[in-house]
């Protein structure tokens, strides 16, 4: 594995202003009393610092496996730090004055922060839809950590592209607090308004719908799929089979499939006006369904062992890259 001395410099940075901005929001939930939109007003600052901490450590490290269009990639992972740097100043300035920074159209100058994170998060997007480009044509010797890297990308992608859906025109996901319906344009929720009882911790709705499950899960991705195979990798010396490079991938290929059908079965549930945490009977069912074919899946791929095959070659057998 490439040492952390070659990742990407600026995103590296961008994760430790990250971290240190997670640390103040910390201290804002412990000393700011102030709610906003029924969760208090520094739980979004800390959290997006959280997830911009992992997104960009990551992108920083699988920019060290492109083989070709390095500067590309380069400049794509300065676009990302760029457009988050942008979109987390303008979350906190409105933390600051104590206003909605998703959203909220309810004076020119919200609006026209508002308009401008959207660009932001699109350009963002774009950026990272670069890179799994450049991952997806570039050659990763070790054929399951190729796949972790581009099924968590794609995943990933497809995770930050449910956030558009927020921002549509959403009659049942009207404002809470100081904010009515023509102040806002979107909502997190669906069938309920935004600000209503929740999840602890992730301020998921309880009551109905919401977007922000299948889009956390999704982008997440990016992270847990590598992490796996790491993880696969570091038992491979208790556990005989994970020591065979096919198993591993047949293993990776087994998540890579299950993560996407869940992500597509909580955004279901969440477009259906359906909280998380209480599913109902067909939700469960296809819940059910995708468990059973992941155990069936894990199960064939831990029993089956390939035969050698004289193409395989010693690199293929090689460990993470």
């Amino acid at each position: 594995m490439p040492s952390w001395r070659s990742w990407h410099r600026p995103l590296v940075v961008f994760s430790a202003a990250m971290a240190a901005l997670a640390v103040v929001s910390a201290v804002g939930l412990v000393v700011d009393d102030r709610v906003l939109v029924g969760a208090p007003i520094w739980a979004k600052p800390f959290k997006f610092s959280v997830s911009f901490v992992a997104y960009c450590l990551t992108l920083a490290w699988m920019l060290t496996l492109l083989t070709r269009g390095r500067r590309i990639g380069r400049w794509a992972g300065h676009v990302v730090v760029l457009t988050g740097l942008i979109e987390m100043v303008i979350i906190t300035v409105q933390v600051v004055r104590g206003k909605r920074s998703h959203f909220n159209t309810a004076t020119a100058f919200d609006s026209a922060l508002w308009n401008a994170m959207g660009m932001t998060i699109v350009v963002l997007w774009a950026a990272t839809l670069v890179i799994a480009v450049l991952l997806l044509r570039t050659r990763i010797t070790d054929r399951a950590t190729a796949l972790a890297v581009r099924g968590g990308l794609l995943i990933a992608l497809a995770g930050a592209g449910l956030g558009f859906l927020m921002t549509l025109p959403n009659e049942s996901g009207q404002a809470t607090g100081d904010l009515d319906a023509a102040d806002t344009m979107g909502a997190h929720s669906v069938g309920v308004p935004d600000g209503g009882p929740s999840m602890p911790l992730t301020g998921w709705s309880t009551t109905g719908g919401d977007l922000r499950a299948p889009h956390f899960v999704g982008m997440h991705a990016l992270q847990l799929l590598p992490l796996l195979l790491i993880a696969l990798v570091l038992l491979a010396p208790r556990f005989a089979p994970l020591r065979d490079a096919g198993v591993r991938l047949r293993l990776v290929r087994v998540a890579v499939g299950g993560y996407a059908a869940l992500v597509a079965l909580i955004t279901w549930q969440a477009l259906r006006g359906q909280p998380l945490i209480h599913p109902d009977g067909v939700t469960l069912a296809a819940a059910a369904a995708i468990l059973a074919a992941v155990a069936y899946g894990t199960w064939r791929a831990l029993r089956t062992t390939a035969p050698d095959h004289p193409s395989r070659t010693a690199a293929e057998q090689e460990p993470v890259a």
